[in-house]
């Protein structure tokens, strides 16, 4: 049933949390497990700093002076939100595509995260605590004064999952599980 819903075009599933928790990895996942387009919030944040050759710790300094860049990216979040058949990870995703059918959010442990950066960005344990604390503490204060949205409220969520209590594979199959039991209900 989340197959034929999906290729309707018009299922949408915004998967936020901290840095680290995996959401982008099971975001991309589950989208091409349903045949949905994925999206990432973080990308486009990425590609953006990239584009302008700085880190992404001094893109978001840049952008506490200039909003610009969060209403950026956040307008092509919700243009694909929009559009449908898309699975959306972002910390403002559930925000940002506020129709979405499903709000997931994945957490887990700050050690667990800072492991997870460190290892995939190539820092040390130290590095990459410094750099995530810093970057979720200025984007916190950000999305807060130009939205008015707390990233640590969690009730805007459908559905909160710990990663660190599963392997990537039974993630994987829990998320696809939601998603087939919401599409066996519409």
């Amino acid at each position: 049933m989340a197959e034929k819903k999906a290729r309707r075009g018009s299922l949408v599933i915004a998967i936020g949390g901290l840095h680290g928790t995996g959401k982008s990895t099971h975001a991309r996942r589950l989208a091409r497990a349903l045949g949905l387009r994925y999206v990432s919030a973080g990308l486009l944040f990425r590609r953006l700093a990239e584009e302008r050759g700085v880190s992404l710790e001094e893109l978001s300094r840049s952008a506490e002076e200039d909003p610009d860049i969060d209403r950026l990216i956040d307008g092509m979040t919700r243009e694909e939100a929009r559009r449908g058949g898309v699975v959306i990870d972002g910390a403002l995703s559930a925000w940002m595509a506020e129709e979405a059918d499903i709000k997931i959010l994945l957490t887990s442990p700050l050690e667990a995260r800072i492991e997870r950066i460190a290892a995939r960005d190539g820092l040390t344990i130290e590095e990459a605590r410094r750099r995530t604390l810093s970057r979720e503490e200025m984007e916190r204060g950000r999305f807060k004064k130009l939205y008015g949205i707390d990233v640590l409220d969690t009730s805007i969520y459908d559905i909160v999952i710990n990663t660190e209590l599963f392997d990537a594979e039974g993630t994987a199959r829990i998320l696809k599980k939601i998603v087939h039991e919401y599409c066996s209900k519409r």
